[in-house]
């Protein structure tokens, strides 16, 4: 493998801000049909995004992590994924779960804390959502092992915030990664703050992408607002991994929402001006501008994927909200094929007990 070159780091882009194509080299290989699916997936992440900060705020949805503003960094790399590859999400991280096949009334009852939410499908590669920050860095490699023992073609992906690459998990699942050649992808999704707390108090590393370097594998930069641009990073970067070579991409992107519905205020540690300059590079409306000029695109077409997604969120919270109540024997019965007796006697006293 060639030597990584802190200097090789350069933030790759595809589209400017206005939506012209502003390095034609990297333009993706897409269908005109695969840009309008990319364009949908992203109003329809947005609109699903607004409807459920209103469900958190009429509290028929426990904890959930606005995504808008990141959506050119999920759907683009999602995007770029084979469905038989894994994903290793954090708690922000439903949309590329969603679109890779988890149900969304299932994604909502996970925010509700119920069990169900967590029973991923037959068929559906993904990993659960990981609170503990950085926990899904090592998780990856794992998975990626086992890909690569198994003579599988495909790559697990790791996602992550900037506050993640500040944990001790991240080097040693990067480190444990390039070490054994796996066919892995880490994905940092800079939105320049963990929680309140900005990059540049987190790490004197110019940028993320270059902590790639102590590990020895491939450090990419990226335009996080992009969708382009993201979707060919990440199609390179499996590209590579498949052939032993693992990737860390930074995206640098932005959160125009709160860290979560969780109390945070992020008029608290962001200025007006920085976030106003921030929504001058919305990656819908960068995206919108490209695919408009190219007849690809238009408010009619818009409007429609915006009403089909808000009936869908209708319909699925409809139906997370009508799944049967949990009770604690419920619960013991979903942990293990055959109870052990401990738990069996466990699950009887709770049954005396009314089963709450």
């Amino acid at each position: 493998m060639s030597e990584v070159r802190i200097d090789e780091i350069k933030p790759l882009s595809v589209l400017s801000p206005n939506g012209e194509i502003a390095n034609p080299e990297a333009v993706p290989n897409l269908s005109d049909d695969q840009l309008k699916e990319l364009m949908r997936r992203m109003v329809f992440t947005r609109t699903w995004d607004q409807r459920a900060v209103s469900l958190s705020r009429q509290g028929r949805l426990g904890f959930f992590a606005p995504v808008s503003g990141q959506e050119a960094s999920m759907i683009g790399s999602e995007f770029a994924l084979d469905k038989e590859d894994w994903v290793c999400p954090g708690y922000r991280d439903m949309p590329q779960l969603v679109w890779h096949g988890l149900p969304l009334y299932q994604a909502f009852l996970y925010s509700r804390g119920h069990q169900h939410g967590g029973q991923i499908p037959e068929g559906v590669n993904v990993l659960l959502p990981q609170i503990i920050i950085g926990a899904q860095i090592v998780q990856a490699p794992g998975v990626a092992m086992g890909l690569k023992r198994r003579g599988k073609p495909n790559v697990a992906i790791a996602y992550t915030g900037d506050g993640g690459s500040s944990q001790g998990d991240f080097y040693e699942g990067m480190n444990f990664a390039g070490a054994f050649k796996l066919p892995c992808i880490f994905f940092v999704q800079n939105n320049g703050y963990a929680i309140s707390t900005p990059r540049a108090k987190q790490t004197m590393a110019p940028t993320i992408a270059q902590k790639a370097v102590a590990a020895g594998i491939r450090g990419v930069q990226v335009d996080g607002m992009d969708v382009l641009a993201v979707y060919q990073a990440v199609s390179e970067a499996r590209q590579h991994a498949l052939e032993g070579v693992p990737t860390l991409i930074e995206a640098i992107t932005y959160r125009f929402g709160p860290h979560s519905m969780s109390g945070d205020d992020p008029s608290k540690y962001r200025t007006k001006e920085e976030s106003g300059e921030w929504e001058t590079r919305d990656p819908l409306v960068r995206f919108r501008t490209y695919l408009t000029a190219k007849g690809l695109w238009s408010e009619e077409e818009e409007n429609k994927v915006i009403e089909e997604a808000k009936e869908h969120v209708n319909e699925q919270i409809k139906k997370a909200e009508e799944t049967e109540k949990m009770t604690v024997p419920g619960l013991i019965d979903t942990m293990f094929e055959t109870t052990p007796p401990h738990l069996e006697e466990q699950k009887a006293w709770f049954s005396g007990k009314g089963g709450k």
